[in-house]
C-alpha cells in the first residue's frame, strides 16, 4: 500500500531534519515522503540520506524554504 507523509522541519537545525526524515521513511513500506526545509545545509543533507536509502527524490524551491519530495520504493523491487 503506497501512503505519503508530510515531515515540516522548517526552523530546525541539521541534523534534526534528517532524524525526523529517517523515522518517516522507515514507518512506511513504500510512498512518498514530502519535506519542508528552509535551511540549504538541510536539503544537501536530506537528498543525501535519500540517496543513501536508494530512494528518489526531487527539491523544488517553495514560499519560506524548500519542497523535497522523496519516493520510497516498495519492496517488491521497482527501486534500484
Amino acid at each position: 500500500m503506497t501512503q505519503e507523509m508530510t515531515v515540516d522541519a522548517r526552523g530546525l537545525a541539521c541534523p534534526i531534519p534528517v532524524i525526523r526524515v529517517r523515522k518517516a521513511l522507515e514507518s512506511i513500506s513504500q510512498g512518498r515522503v514530502v519535506v519542508l526545509v528552509d535551511e540549504q545545509v538541510s536539503v544537501e543533507n536530506v537528498s543525501r540520506l535519500a540517496r543513501y536509502l536508494h530512494c528518489s527524490h526531487q527539491c523544488t524551491a517553495c514560499e519560506g524554504g524548500f519542497r523535497i519530495v522523496i519516493e520510497k520504493p516498495g519492496s517488491g523491487g521497482e527501486g534500484p
